[in-house]
């Protein structure tokens, strides 16, 4: 058995087609969806994944405003930089790429963005609106992974009901909100997340119906972990040499019933749910 490839770049695809058409409809009405980033420093993950992102902008018709800050710059610089976001008119979402570098401190900065512009769905109170609201219609932005996640599951029909779930990782931007994603209402599953503490990680992968890989330790999931037929997204990613490999060795593939690829999975999926708050926040 051959797992089926998790396609997020045949799903952003389609995702960006209707915003597309989205955003056209906005203008008309004299509404300008515009996606800002901030980035401070030059490492080249950051500075492709911004590019990407401004790339995503210009083929779906959404305005986008670019403030790059050298890696010296001030936690002075970078709270200006957020002010200057917040007040344009342009501007109707951004984000801050992370990491940031040096000893700013991520989460004080995560928290003087609007949190009607908060592009990622990171900012405390968008994340508390996630916490307290099980069930319904969210409204506030979500996190872009995990939102990219449970979309790309549903649109192969991967059951989710029951489903037991297996996170490796506990970060803010994949591991806690995918949690609380995938234990709302209507999605229905029960999850795990594994951590570097965890107990028999291999034994506690090998029950569940989906895996979700967001660790950046390149192929450490196993084929022999994985239960024949499960959903396995690879979400980290580590450089090794010249190579970028992800979380998932390659022969769960062998096992699996469906594999997200890294990169060409979840990636994509992210930068498509980016955009679509952008769009959100003023439809």
């Amino acid at each position: 058995m051959i797992a089926v490839k998790l396609d997020g770049l045949a799903s952003a695809k389609a995702i960006k087609s209707d915003l597309s058409l989205k955003v056209i409809e906005l203008k008309a009405k004299g509404i300008n969806p515009g996606l800002g980033t901030l980035l401070v420093g030059q490492d080249p993950g950051s500075l492709k994944y911004v590019a990407g992102k401004h790339r995503d902008c210009a083929e779906v018709g959404i305005e986008s405003i670019r403030i790059d800050l050298p890696e010296t710059a001030s936690a002075q610089d970078i709270r200006a930089a957020i002010r200057d976001l917040n007040q344009s008119p342009e501007v109707t979402g951004y984000i801050v790429q992370l990491p940031l570098p040096g000893v700013v401190d991520q989460n004080q900065i995560l928290e003087l963005i609007d949190p009607e512009k908060d592009a990622d769905g990171l900012h405390p109170i968008n994340l508390g609106k996630l916490v307290m609201n099980v069930s319904g219609e969210m409204k506030s932005p979500l996190p872009c992974t995990p939102s990219g996640i449970v979309e790309l599951l549903r649109r192969y029909e991967v059951p989710t009901s029951g489903a037991k779930v297996a996170i490796l990782g506990r970060g803010l931007t994949v591991g806690r909100p995918l949690g609380l994603l995938m234990t709302r209402k209507g999605i229905d599953s029960t999850v795990t997340i594994l951590h570097s503490s965890s107990r028999d990680i291999p034994e506690a992968i090998r029950g569940a119906d989906i895996v979700v890989a967001a660790i950046g330790q390149p192929h450490f999931v196993k084929a022999d972990w994985i239960k024949p037929g499960a959903a396995v997204l690879d979400v980290g990613i580590s450089r090794v040499k010249d190579s970028l490999l992800g979380d998932v060795d390659p022969l769960v593939a062998e096992v699996a019933g469906y594999l997200s690829p890294n990169p060409g999975g979840v990636g994509p999926m992210t930068r498509a749910m980016l955009l679509t708050n952008v769009v959100r926040a003023v439809s």
